[in-house]
């Protein structure tokens, strides 16, 4: 069994895959951690496609939620128009947000559309707060924001970029390194060394560029599908806060992959220590994937400045904050609160990444097993002392994600974890909702899948 198919004597479909070639098994319905596949075969979810699926599939509370505001009203316009589901899932964030200092949350249908609205956000903060000359943007290399014009410009996944570099994509942007120790921390440094020349590299950009024309720096809390779950240093984010107070540059914070509980906290800045970013961008496990919902939570500070001047954003959206999708977040949210599952993904996380550690850590291709809470990555290489990853067209992640599915289990998979190009992963991260002896299914199947892939592998 394989998640894709190449059904040549099939009428060729109208719709647009993501492969023109390969085709994607269909899959008739959903519940709980499981997908039940035309073919009658079930796939057990073990990373919720990207992410997303926080409360797993078939959630007859979420599915109730949405039917009754499709009874009430199924769409309005935001210029004239609210609705309750709309004002509630609002107030629900904006609880959990506020005492990090972000006050207002602002709906879209994506996480691209949200960093294309946090950009826009912080660009009208400095042109109405009398700095116009701030146009500059900082982000880091290895990070994906999105797939629009202003979130490919700030992510650095080459594969989906390349095409579109410098004809789409924008000029103002620079990078400096990610927060990758794995790769990038110096044998003869600490943590905190680390993290104090990462911060320091992104002071002497902004002093490269001119502090003063610096609009945002733009970085996902937990690093997400590009470079597979990678984890910032101790004391990193709250030396970015001070560099980017110190020359009153905000701080964008990409959570949509790793936020919404993701981690283990609903935040996952939370365990930066004191950071209070400017905006922080959510998506895929606020809707949980029972609606395109996505949202950018924003500060006092910024809302001030805007409420002082034009009193408006100047952007908007025909979906924005469409009826039936708050509505079905908003009951994503109750679920998560109710069945206490950030706690608890905190807990499976530890147990999740201690029987990865015990059953894989050792295996002669795996490199590292990171991450927090159900979010977790193994980097894969061809040799563990010197860290070489494979050469590209060894396909090492395809391979695991194939062997993966045709055993029954779904695996998020990555290439150009390094740089782009060289490196391979698969990211875990299964529904919240999952419990122990499932998980313990999970690796037994990932085990299986890997002991077939390094036993074909010919280097």
């Amino acid at each position: 069994m394989s998640s894709i198919s190449t059904q040549t004597e099939e009428r060729e479909p109208g719709l647009l895959h993501r492969s023109l070639i390969e085709r994607p098994q269909k899959v008739v319905s959903g519940s709980g951690i499981y997908l039940t596949l035309a073919d009658g075969s079930r796939i057990l979810d073990g990373c919720c496609g990207a992410a997303v699926s926080v409360i797993g599939h078939g959630n007859k509370q979420v599915q109730d939620a949405i039917m009754q505001q499709y009874l009430n009203v199924e769409y309005v316009h935001t210029m004239a128009y609210t609705t309750s589901s709309a004002e509630e899932l609002a107030d629900a964030l904006t609880e959990l947000s506020r005492p990090f200092g972000l006050t207002k949350a602002y709906f879209v249908c994506s996480g691209s559309e949200a960093m294309d609205a946090a950009m826009k956000l912080a660009r009208q903060y400095h042109f109405e707060n009398g700095q116009p000359q701030r146009r500059n943007f900082v982000a880091r290399r290895q990070a994906y924001h999105g797939n629009t014009i202003g979130a490919m410009s700030v992510s650095s996944n080459l594969p989906r970029k390349i095409p579109y570099d410098g004809a789409l994509t924008l000029d103002n942007v620079s990078f400096v390194s990610p927060a990758y120790a794995y790769r990038g921390q110096r044998d003869s440094e600490t943590e905190e060394q680390y993290a104090a020349r990462l911060v320091q590299e992104l002071d002497d950009e902004f002093q490269q560029l001119g502090p003063e024309t610096v609009v945002a720096f733009v970085a996902e809390t937990v690093g997400g599908a590009t470079a597979a779950c990678i984890t910032p240093p101790k004391g990193y984010f709250e030396g970015v806060r001070k560099v980017c107070d110190r020359y009153g540059i905000l701080l964008v914070l990409d959570e949509v992959m790793c936020g919404s509980g993701r981690t283990g906290t609903y935040f996952a800045f939370e365990r930066e220590g004191d950071v209070r970013p400017d905006l922080v961008t959510l998506g895929k496990g606020l809707g949980g994937g029972y609606a395109p919902i996505a949202g950018v939570l924003i500060s006092e500070k910024v809302v001030n400045v805007l409420k002082r001047g034009t009193a408006s954003f100047v952007h908007g959206h025909t979906y924005q904050a469409h009826p039936a999708c708050c509505a079905a977040g908003l009951a994503v949210q109750q679920v998560i609160k109710r069945e206490d599952l950030v706690a608890k993904c905190l807990s499976k996380g530890a147990f999740l990444e201690s029987r990865l550690r015990s059953t894989l850590g050792g295996a002669k291709h795996v490199g590292e097993i990171r991450g927090r809470g159900l979010f977790l990555g193994i980097e894969f290489v061809q040799d563990r002392a010197s860290k070489q990853p494979f050469k590209p067209a060894v396909k090492f992640a395809s391979r695991m994600q194939e062997a993966a599915h045709s055993r029954g289990l779904a695996v998020y998979p990555g290439s150009g974890t390094v740089d782009g190009v060289n490196g391979d992963h698969v990211i875990l991260a299964p529904p919240l909702t999952i419990s122990e002896e499932e998980l313990e299914e999970v690796v037994r199947l990932l085990k299986m899948a890997y002991d077939a892939v390094e036993e074909a592998l010919v280097v």
